[in-house]
């Protein structure tokens, strides 16, 4: 039986991941608060422009893996951004309110000083998120592809790697490369539709948030699958069809 493994977005693009134990998917959307904000770099960050715009104009973990030395927490409620860094909170800002705001790209300006040109700027989302495709996804992950890179790596491989939104347990090995696109897929009480794989890039290298090696590059995991396997998809990106509730542990049926 495949399963729900587990919910994950991420609030703000290229920083932490928020475990979630259930989440009502709306047709034609994202999660809820999956990439709302993004952290604007160069001269992108001083152009007053609202609308997707693509990773290039923002920090992302491909070319800056000190994201992941970070642990963040977002509350939904007020909007609060919370920044930790080994285990201690060294900046915290309301990012609906303009102080708050500040006082976190001041905090990337001087952590992130000398990645890029310009000082950083939050960028808000509305009716949309900062995903790496224009039209609003969720990308789901089978656990045991994930699993299979081991062989490649002689050493675990952490799914967060992959930023993912759902987890898929029980699934074989990269079945998921058999999925058409226009495959259906159930998930608890909502239906997706397959899209197309998921490409990846050099952000799987990083180790993510919350573990010992986060920010580190120690493993060349994009190397190995293209090596290994001859390809470097791993994933699915998916548009939500038919809304509704999904909850770990709920039930995944192709068809």
């Amino acid at each position: 039986m495949t399963t729900v493994a587990a919910i994950r977005r991420y609030p703000i693009k290229g920083l932490s991941a928020e475990d979630l134990p259930a989440v009502e998917l709306t047709a034609g959307r994202t999660l809820p608060f999956d990439r709302t904000y993004a952290i604007l770099h160069g001269p992108a960050a001083e152009m007053d422009q609202e609308g997707w715009r693509p990773k290039s104009e923002f920090f992302t973990l491909v070319r800056n893996e000190k994201l992941a030395a970070l642990d963040t927490e977002f509350d939904t409620e007020t909007s609060a951004l919370t920044i930790r860094r080994n285990g201690r909170p060294v900046a915290r800002g309301r990012l609906d309110q303009p102080m708050g705001r500040t006082l976190i790209e001041q905090f990337f300006a001087a952590y992130m000083a000398g990645a890029a040109p310009g000082a950083p700027k939050i960028a808000e989302g509305k009716g949309f998120a900062f995903t790496d495709k224009e039209a609003p996804m969720v990308s789901l992950l089978n656990l045991a592809s994930v699993h299979d890179l081991e062989r490649l790596t002689k050493e675990p491989v952490d799914p967060g790697r992959f930023r993912a939104n759902l987890w898929l347990d029980g699934l074989a090995p990269w079945v998921e490369r058999d999925w058409a696109a226009g495959t259906a897929i159930r998930v608890g009480a909502s239906v997706l539709e397959v899209v197309q794989p998921v490409g990846r890039c050099a952000a799987i290298d990083v180790a993510p948030a919350g573990t010992p090696e986060g920010g580190s590059r120690a493993l060349n995991l994009l190397t190995a699958m293209r090596r290994g396997l001859g390809h470097t998809h791993c994933g699915v990106y998916a548009r939500v069809v038919t809304g509704g509730r999904v909850a770990v542990g709920d039930a995944v049926e192709l068809g």
